[in-house]
């Protein structure tokens, strides 16, 4: 059997040659699952950091494990390798109307917040509006001027205007976020 770190070095050619991003991605998705079949998470990840790499993105982002049909991840290595380019398009493809609906979901809920941070009377009103825009969630708690109690009224109060929401469902935690 293939060490882990010989799969991975199989990705880093695929990142430099020419052609089409996703083409590079789906085929050391396909060489990995070759030779660890028992590694498809990592295969995957493989694809995805191929794919950020050819496109010049600072970070790899999981698109394909989330968007990828069962059927096309368990014939990957046994078909030919235009119906493995073909499935991993459409994932890839699926993955970025994903994308969009949440980018535009969230810049929807970031203008919302954008909207109503001048009605808040908080002492940390200002700083927590900036971490919700700028974190992907935050707790009610004491703020550098604010107590618990302000800071958990004001995020009551973000809530009530619908500028934020509670993501835990808890009454003990509470994290709240856009």
């Amino acid at each position: 059997m293939m060490r882990l770190a010989d799969v991975i070095a199989c990705g880093d050619p695929a990142g430099e040659r020419e052609g089409p991003a996703v083409a590079a991605a789906a085929e050391i998705a396909a060489v990995s699952m070759k030779l660890r079949p028992d590694s498809e998470p990592l295969a995957l990840w493989l694809a995805d950091a191929v794919l950020a790499h050819r496109l010049k993105w600072p970070a790899p982002v999981p698109l394909l494990a989330s968007q990828l049909r069962r059927v096309a991840l368990r014939a990957a290595p046994k078909h030919d390798d235009s119906v493995w380019l073909t499935s991993c398009a459409l994932a890839y493809a699926r993955a970025a109307a994903c994308a969009a609906d949440l980018y535009a979901d969230l810049a929807r809920r970031a203008t919302k917040l954008a909207a109503v941070a001048p009605q808040l009377r908080g002492k940390d009103a200002d700083q927590m509006v900036a971490i919700l825009l700028m974190e992907d969630a935050q707790a009610a708690a004491s703020g550098k001027t604010a107590s618990d109690r302000s800071s958990r009224r004001l995020f009551e109060r973000l809530v009530e205007l619908g500028a934020a929401r509670e993501l835990t469902g808890r009454s003990s935690f509470r994290l709240y976020g856009l």
